[in-house]
């Protein structure tokens, strides 16, 4: 590598190299003293005044290199431009070439002039060494080489050829492969000090470029021979680990710097020595990597390399954020987000874990279903927020008085959980039933007292019968035998309930193939006039007679159906077949149909009354269509447009069962109704029961006040319905005082009946 052009050669490496030009003083100063010396002794020997004058430009020249050499110490060389640094390099040139001059123009005038051996011999021996010296103090200018042995030996083969003498021609010739050799040699040096000072400049920038990146890499990192002597540590692994600076581990058994580590630091003592067991095991191969955790939450993950010299490279990196999101991952993924409580999987999951840990262990073990009755209505009245502080709050005391019970949280408002091995039946079922009684009272929440029941079913077999699957299913029907009888109850499974539960599923799927095969039929119970005078609608009710079990009472299958999510299919056969029946009857009856509250959170309600009323031809004022309070609790800004839009096409919207629920009486200003129907248990008790009929009294002057309609429900006894007359209570009135369900038939033979009852009071009243 050949620096033909200083600009081409990087600016450091050039200013080094001129640099070198100004040192080595003191050989200078031995240099001038002998060429002084040499001139002096000349001019004793020779008499030639010359030489005494050479003497005093040495001293000159020496003096002068000496304040070059000054100025160019005191100048900032940073900042030296190429240009600037190749000016100083002409300066510092010059003044050694003047220097060689001199010995060139002594030499020349001993061989030309005075021709005394001793002189020749003196001046030439001098300049012959300075010329050595030239390769020694010049090789950072090829310039300074050129010029210099120029100068000490042009003047000498000059001198040589003009003295005519042959031997002493041939002799000066031979000045010129000495001249050309030094020149090698002095280019020689500069080549070979250049190409290293580049390579070492290069191995700088790599090596620091290699340390930068050792030290900014996220990984810790520490390269070990094959005695596990520290080679290469950076800092994140110090900082990692705790264990010093990197400079002061170099050469340091990696064993006892963990070991020390753990002394001081954070580890535990076993870590040290499992760090290395692991390293190895990686290292061979045997295992890709490892995580292991520290004290105070950290986490690093090592991975190793066997290096080709049988060393090894351990690599590690901290991975505690990643391993904190895991484990929250993991918590989200098994816990309930709102109360904590294990999800269903996950309880599963524990309660496998435990029959694994205890695989001989004998004894009978529990499964409990909680449900929290009529949670719904918490929400709907007191909002979500309020709602979800309760379920927490419920959930929190399950699990305080659960004891050694795994709890879980099953879905919405119910929990699940397993009681582990008891001595025998009857304690574990006393414990269960102690739990229950626990968890039901009173709960205080956002400022407000809660009356919190909670129904349950339970099952309780040997370990050896259990079944994860089976288990739910059986404490399952067990709830729901306990909802059946009383809210707030408890229910332990039996046997016999297993054949409910297949005959409940068999009545479900005929139910299903009836509603598919329209296999249902219709009844229609009349609404009178309070006097009895006229029929003025009639409600459709639907009935099932099933082939092999007879008449299915309404409220049996019809729960069914809203469970099997099968009720809008009924809706829809009511709905059509109303209709159409309606058509035969006289022109003032309505039909009046029920819907349900799925039927209602779903706009397609509006598009089934529509083809009802299309393909029969009803006329949309002989519709009523009925909605009980519980259709109102869920979306009711959506049920409310729902019926709004019925009512605007012209149909009559009721609300049935008025008065069980608990905020019917906002129901009546904020709903589009017409018509209120009065539950029945408002009428059960009004002649013996005075209190009960100024209630009846009461609800009725409200919903005449807001312009409703009163139609009042289940009158059975002539007394019931003389004192509704009495008091003007009623508008309509349906009942058994005047007619059970009927056939549809039916509807115009009973008007009629009544139209030839009134004709023969009219006769009897004229003939009187």
């Amino acid at each position: 590598m050949k620096p033909h052009n200083p600009n081409r050669v990087p600016k450091d490496v050039y200013l080094s190299f001129v640099s070198s030009l100004s040192g080595n003083r003191m050989t200078l100063l031995v240099g001038v003293i002998v060429h002084v010396a040499t001139c002096l002794a000349v001019a004793a020997k020779t008499q030639y005044s010359i030489y005494i004058l050479l003497s005093v430009a040495f001293l000159l020249v020496f003096g002068a290199r000496m304040v070059i050499f000054r100025q160019f110490d005191r100048v900032d060389k940073q900042s030296l431009p190429h240009a600037g640094i190749e000016r100083w390099e002409r300066i510092l040139v010059a003044s050694g070439a003047c220097t060689t001059a001199l010995l060139g123009i002594a030499s020349g005038y001993a061989i030309f002039v005075v021709r005394d051996s001793f002189a020749e011999l003196a001046c030439i021996s001098v300049t012959m060494a300075t010329m050595v010296s030239v390769v020694g103090r010049n090789y950072g200018s090829r310039f300074a080489v050129d010029l210099q042995t120029l100068f000490c030996c042009l003047p000498m083969i000059v001198c040589s050829l003009l003295a005519l003498d042959f031997y002493r021609g041939v002799l000066s010739i031979f000045l010129i492969p000495f001249w050309l050799t030094t020149r090698a040699m002095a280019n020689g040096v500069r080549e070979f000090l250049y190409e290293n000072v580049i390579a070492r400049r290069e191995i700088t920038i790599i090596a620091d470029r290699f340390d930068t990146a050792l030290n900014n890499m996220p990984h810790g990192l520490v390269m070990v021979d094959t005695e596990n002597r520290i080679q290469v540590i950076n800092r994140k692994a110090c900082e990692l680990l705790k264990i010093g600076a990197p400079d002061r581990l170099k050469d340091r058994d990696l064993g006892a710097v963990l070991r020390y580590g753990a002394r001081y630091s954070f580890m535990d003592a076993s870590q040290p020595e499992l760090i290395l067991r692991q390293l190895t095991q990686v290292a061979e191969g045997s295992l890709s990597r490892t995580l292991i955790h520290f004290p105070e939450g950290l986490s690093l993950e090592f991975s190793a390399s066997r290096r080709a010299d049988g060393g090894a490279v351990l690599i590690f990196e901290d991975v505690s954020s990643r391993v904190k999101a895991e484990q929250k991952i993991l918590h989200m993924v098994r816990f309930d987000a709102l109360t904590g409580l294990p999800n269903r999987e996950y309880f599963g999951q524990r309660v496998q874990e435990y029959l694994t840990r205890h695989p001989k262990k004998r004894g009978p073990l529990g499964f409990m279903i909680l449900d929290i009755d009529e949670f719904k209505h918490v929400n709907d009245m007191r909002g979500h927020v309020t709602g979800d502080h309760l379920l927490c709050a419920i959930a929190m005391r399950v699990k305080e008085m659960a004891g050694n019970a795994i709890v879980g949280r099953l879905m919405g408002d119910q929990f699940i959980l397993f009681f582990p091995h008891a001595r025998d039946k009857q304690v574990l079922d006393a414990d269960i039933r102690k739990l229950h009684a626990a968890v039901q009272g009173q709960y205080e929440v956002d400022e407000v007292t809660f009356l919190v029941s909670l129904s349950a079913g339970y099952a309780v077999l040997e370990s050896d019968a259990f079944a994860m699957d089976e288990w739910s299913v059986k404490a399952d029907l067990a709830l729901f035998e306990s909802k059946s009888r009383i809210k707030g109850g408890i229910a332990g499974f039996e046997r016999e309930m297993d054949g409910r539960y297949i005959e409940q599923q068999k009545l479900k799927a005929d139910l299903r193939e009836a509603v598919a095969a329209n296999a249902l039929h219709l009844v229609f119970q009349p609404m009178f006039k309070a006097d009895g005078a006229r029929i003025e609608c009639a409600e459709a009710l639907a009935r099932w007679v099933h082939p092999e079990r007879g008449s299915i009472p309404p409220d049996v299958f019809i729960r069914l159906a809203e469970d099997m999510g099968i009720i809008s299919d009924i809706t829809r056969f009511v709905l059509f077949k109303a209709c159409s029946e309606c058509m035969t009857w006289p022109e003032h009856i309505a039909v009046s149909v029920n819907l349900s509250a799925r039927d209602l959170r779903d706009a397609d309600i509006l598009s089934v009354v529509a083809d009802a009323l299309a393909q029969s031809g009803l006329a949309a004022a002989r519709l009523h269509l009925e909605v009980t309070e519980s259709c109102l609790i869920d979306e009711p800004a959506a049920v409310r447009a729902i019926l709004a839009e019925l009512r605007f096409r012209g149909i009559t919207i009721a609300i049935d069962d008025f008065g069980t629920g608990f905020s019917s009486l906002s129901y009546l200003d904020t709903l589009p109704l017409d018509i209120v129907k009065i539950d029945r248990s408002f009428v059960r008790n009004i002649v013996e029961d005075t209190r009960r009929l100024k209630l009846l009294r009461g609800t009725v002057n409200l919903a005449r006040e807001l312009g409703l309609k009163i139609v009042i429900e289940g009158v059975e006894t002539e007394e019931q319905l003389a004192l509704l007359n009495k008091h003007r209570s009623a508008d309509l009135v349906q009942g058994y005082v005047f007619s059970p369900p009927v056939p549809s038939q039916n509807i115009t033979l009973l008007q009629e009946g009544i139209i030839g009852r009134r004709t023969v009071q009219r006769r009897r009243t004229k003939v009187a």
